[in-house]
C-alpha cells in the first residue's frame, strides 16, 4: 500500500467525520462548542506558554509590530475567543432550513434545505484567533474542518487545536471534525490546493499574496477572501470632529487588519481645515504618512505618495492620504484602487451618502462610521470564518449561512416523466 501522506490522512478523517457531523442534532453541537470554550478558558496557560514561543521566534524572524500584535495571545484574547465561541452557540442553527416549498401540478412536493458543505480547508497566516473561530463556525454548520495556519502560529495553533478538539470529541462529535496541518513545509500547502477528493471547498485568509496563490493554484473551489485597501473619504460637509474621529479610529485602533484604513480622501475645500490637525494626530501616534502634493503642504512630516502606494495594503502604520476635487473624484479613486472589501463617507449632505453608497462597489459601504466594523463579530454574527470581496456564493463578513450549501428534497407517489 502507497504511504500516505499527512494531509491524505487528514483528508480520509475529514471526509468520514462530514458524514457523521452533517446528522448531529443542533443540541450536541452547542453542548460541544460550550465545552470548546470552557477548556479555552481552563487551559489558557498552556496556549499563552505555546505562544510566548511563536513571539519569541516571529521577533527573530524581523516580524512587524502590526504582525507580532496579530500574533500575540492574551489571556483576555483568549477570553474573547471562548466569547465568540459562546456566541454561536446562541445563533441559529442553519442546517436543515426550509428555504422553498413547492407543489408541482403532478403532485411532486419540491422542498430546498440547507446542507453542510462537507470537508472546508482553510489556509491562513499569523493570527491563532482564526484556528477557534473557523472550528466553532464550521463545527455548528455540520462541516468538517481541516486548518492549515502559517508557520508563525505553529505552536499556538498546535495548542489550540488539541484543547478544542479533545474537548468537542469528549462531546460525542466524530473524531476527525477538527485537524491542523502540523507540518509547516510549504508544499503542503500546494498539495491542499489539489486535495479535490477530500476537500469540498478551500478559504484562504491572509495577504494578497497567500490569496493570489491559492486562487491561481486551487483546483478545490475556493471562496475568496479579500485584502482590505480601505478608503475614507471626508466629504465638503463633514462633521469635522465627527471625521477626525472615524479617521482615526479606522487607522490606528488596529493596523494589522484588514478592515483597517489604507488612503484617506479628503474634500478640497475642508482640506485646509481639517488636514493639519489630523495629521498632527495620526504623527503622534506614530503613523508615516504619504501624501500627494496637496497634503504635504499641510505637515512637514509628510512623505510624497507614489501609485504603489495607493494600491497597497499595509497592515501598518502607514497611511496615504489624497485631497480630491469632489465625490465623483473620490468615487473614481476607490474605484481604481479598491479591494472591494470596505469603503466609508463622512457627509452630511444625504445625497452623496445615497450616492456613495450605491455607486460603490464593495462588500461593505458606511456611512458616517468607521470600516473597523467590518467583522462578523461586530454583525452579530459570531465568530467569521473571513470577509469574502467576490460576488459568488458569498460576500462581505461569513457567519454559518455562508459556510452552506443546499439540496432539494423530492417527495412523489409513483410519478414517471412522459
Amino acid at each position: 500500500m502507497d504511504h500516505l501522506t499527512e494531509l491524505q490522512i487528514k483528508g480520509k478523517s475529514g471526509k468520514q467525520a462530514a458524514r457523521k457531523l452533517a446528522t448531529l442534532s443542533t443540541l450536541t453541537k452547542n453542548q460541544a462548542l460550550e465545552k470548546m470554550a470552557e477548556a479555552l478558558e481552563k487551559e489558557y496557560a498552556i496556549i499563552l506558554t505555546a505562544n510566548a514561543i511563536d513571539i519569541e521566534n516571529g521577533k527573530g524572524k524581523g516580524l512587524s509590530q502590526a504582525l507580532l500584535d496579530r500574533l500575540l495571545l492574551t489571556q483576555s484574547r483568549i477570553e474573547s475567543m471562548a466569547d465568540g465561541l459562546r456566541q454561536v452557540t446562541t445563533l441559529p442553527d442553519p442546517i436543515g432550513e426550509l428555504l422553498s416549498r413547492d407543489k408541482r401540478p403532478n403532485g411532486l412536493e419540491i422542498s430546498k434545505v440547507r446542507v453542510p458543505l462537507g470537508v472546508i480547508g482553510i489556509i491562513y497566516e499569523a493570527r491563532p484567533n482564526v484556528t477557534v473561530d473557523a472550528a466553532g463556525l464550521c463545527l455548528k454548520t455540520g462541516n468538517a474542518v481541516i486548518l492549515r495556519g502559517g508557520s508563525e502560529a505553529i505552536h499556538s495553533n498546535k495548542a489550540i487545536i488539541q484543547i478544542i478538539a479533545q474537548a468537542a470529541y469528549e462531546t460525542g462529535i466524530p473524531t476527525g471534525s477538527l485537524q491542523l496541518v502540523e507540518t509547516t513545509d510549504r508544499q503542503a500547502v500546494n498539495e491542499m490546493l489539489k486535495l479535490n477528493e477530500y476537500l469540498d471547498v478551500i478559504i484562504p485568509r491572509g495577504g494578497a499574496g497567500l490569496i493570489k496563490t491559492v486562487v491561481e493554484n486551487s483546483t478545490v473551489p475556493v471562496i475568496e477572501t479579500g485584502t482590505g485597501i480601505c478608503h475614507t473619504f471626508v466629504d465638503e460637509s463633514a462633521d469635522l470632529k465627527m471625521a477626525e474621529a472615524i479617521a482615526f479610529n479606522a487607522k490606528v485602533s488596529r493596523p494589522g487588519v484588514c478592515n483597517s484604513m489604507e488612503t484617506l480622501l479628503v474634500h478640497e475645500k475642508i482640506a485646509k481645515q481639517f488636514l493639519p490637525d489630523m495629521l498632527e494626530k495620526y504623527q503622534q501616534a506614530g503613523v508615516e504618512l504619504r501624501g500627494c502634493p496637496i497634503t504635504i503642504q499641510f505637515h512637514q512630516g509628510v512623505k510624497t505618495a507614489t501609485d504603489e502606494d495607493w494600491a497597497t495594503e499595509y497592515s501598518d502604520f502607514i497611511l496615504s492620504i489624497r485631497v480630491v476635487k469632489n465625490l465623483d473624484e473620490a468615487i473614481e479613486h476607490i474605484d481604481k484602487y479598491s479591494t472591494r472589501h470596505s469603503e466609508a463617507i463622512v457627509t452630511k449632505t444625504p445625497e452623496n451618502a445615497k450616492r456613495f453608497q450605491h455607486e460603490v462597489d464593495a462588500a461593505a459601504v458606511y456611512v458616517n462610521a468607521s470600516t473597523r466594523f467590518t467583522d462578523g463579530f461586530e454583525f452579530g454574527f459570531g465568530a467569521e470564518i473571513g470577509i469574502s470581496t467576490q460576488k459568488l456564493h458569498a460576500r462581505g463578513p461569513m457567519g454559518l449561512p455562508e459556510l452552506t450549501s443546499s439540496k432539494y428534497i423530492i417527495s412523489g407517489n409513483g410519478q414517471i416523466r412522459e
